[in-house]
């Protein structure tokens, strides 16, 4: 029987455990996360290990409902230690599930412990990690410096106003970059509730009514420009679908009047904005060498009530089904076509897309970098172990696995930096394999400097990251 989550964890064979050897110290380069720039700059010592690790966390929170938690242990008013006690008792229930892993990689890596957790374990690991988190070393930059984070791009609305970069860009003493990387997906969403609130937060920072498309595009581009002063080199869209309806200049700004006006506005119409502003946005991203993330297939906030009390990202989203590739190509090819398709990173929730991605690729490659489109890493329900290995499976089968920008954290924690050295480990298991069973030649010199490049170098080099 193999050890627990030993030395050579997910590593069965000698080119494996070589390989991650050569890769296991290189920096992380983390493009997408959703920590929180206020939280960085401030640096406050958490209260305890709660505070810390179920926050805010709705992998973990969707892990205790099925486990049939109380909401007042999960995200109500329970105590501190009582949400601690019922993650401990729901966690020996998921073998399988990559919380399983995370939880004792974070363990492991930031307080020493080995032991797995459990309701007969619970209250000396609250106690031995709360007496750890007051001794010091668990703000936020101290647990970005410990994990050995060269950058981290956080996701940020067009009308944030990015005062927190700002300070931390000017505070010397902290050598981990940290950028915002610009994400306008409330500006796309025209036909949602959320979309005039928003507007009025946009003319907030900016300063100025925004009562027509055209305006809409200046104000945009104008903070585009204010995030490339804080150095942003990454942006981020999310599409449950991927639309594709043109439209001319006339036809958008009555769109754009209708909402304002609080109408409702077709499925076509609405498309119609999102392909239009989007392929506006795009073609400034290509201008500035901007990578551009495209998230595809979350349907979200499923339970009504439950969005109603708890709000979005609290673990009521799923995977949808929608047919992706026509209008994905059609939207790249009319962006290829005007000679401003962007560096692109596409992102696939549902598995069954992995070979229409990796597919994908190869229609739009350039010679302005290696794999300039690129097949964005397994995420969110495939961030584990099976879903690593079907990425990377249909990488290597469609693409060039040599290229590849490798790992994000996509979390709101702290402690997720531990799911780079689980990716690592998975990459060099399946080069090893390729390895052992003489699929690829035992060339170590080739394959150490492939590993290093796919855990940071090539992501450093895609988005332009000096370090």
């Amino acid at each position: 029987m193999k050890p627990f989550m030993d030395a050579d964890f997910l590593l069965s064979t000698p080119t494996a455990k070589a390989l991650f050897a050569a890769c296991k110290d290189e920096p992380i380069f983390d493009w997408h996360c959703h920590l929180q720039p206020k939280e960085i700059y401030e640096n406050k010592t958490p209260s305890h290990i709660t505070e810390l690790w179920l926050g805010g966390d709705h992998y973990k929170w969707r892990g205790m409902r099925g486990c049939g938690i109380s909401e007042k242990y999960i995200t109500g008013d329970a105590s501190a230690y009582e949400k601690f006690k019922a993650y401990a008792s729901a966690l020996p229930q998921m073998p399988g599930n990559p919380l399983y892993h995370w939880t004792h990689l974070e363990l492991q890596r930031y307080f020493g412990i080995t032991e797995t957790l459990s309701p007969k374990t619970a209250d000396a690991i609250w106690e031995n990690c709360n007496a750890q988190i007051a001794a010091g070393g668990f703000t936020p930059r101290e647990l970005i410096e410990k994990s050995n984070v060269a950058c981290v791009c956080t996701t940020d609305d067009p009308a944030d106003t990015l005062e927190y970069h700002r300070l931390i860009a000017a505070d010397e003493t902290f050598k981990c970059k940290v950028l915002p990387a610009f994400r306008p997906d409330k500006a796309l969403g025209i036909d949602l509730p959320a979309f005039l609130p928003w507007l009025a937060s946009l003319e907030k920072t900016a300063g100025t009514e925004i009562k027509t498309y055209a305006k809409l595009k200046e104000v945009l581009l104008s903070r585009i420009e204010v995030f490339a002063e804080c150095g942003c080199r990454a942006t981020d869209h999310a599409f449950t679908w991927v639309p594709f309806e043109r439209a001319n200049e006339e036809t958008l700004e009555g769109i754009f009047a209708a909402a304002i006006n609080g109408e409702t506005l077709t499925r076509q119409q609405s498309d119609a904005y999102r392909t239009e502003l989007f392929r506006f946005l795009a073609k400034e991203y290509h201008a500035r060498g901007w990578g551009c993330e495209i998230h595809i297939g979350a349907m979200r906030n499923n339970n009504t009530p439950k969005f109603r009390t708890l709000g979005p990202d609290t673990g009521y989203d799923s995977i949808d089904d929608y047919n992706i590739a026509e209008n994905l190509s059609r939207l790249l090819d009319s962006l290829e076509t005007d000679g401003c398709l962007p560096k692109t990173v596409l992102f696939t929730l549902n598995p069954k897309d992995n070979y229409v991605l990796g597919s994908m690729l190869g229609n739009f490659q350039s010679d302005e970098i290696g794999s300039k489109v690129q097949f964005g890493t397994a995420w969110w329900f495939n961030d584990n172990i099976d879903g690593m290995r079907e990425q990377i499976k249909a990488l290597g089968n469609l693409g060039v696995i040599g290229k590849f920008i490798g790992m994000v954290t996509d979390s709101r924690s702290f402690l997720s930096y531990p799911r780079h050295e689980y990716f690592r480990r998975i990459v060099c298991e399946f080069l090893g394999n390729l390895v052992e069973s003489g699929q690829y030649p035992a060339d170590m010199e080739t394959l150490e400097a492939m590993v290093k490049a796919i855990s940071f170098g090539n992501a450093a080099a895609y988005f332009g990251l000096s370090v």
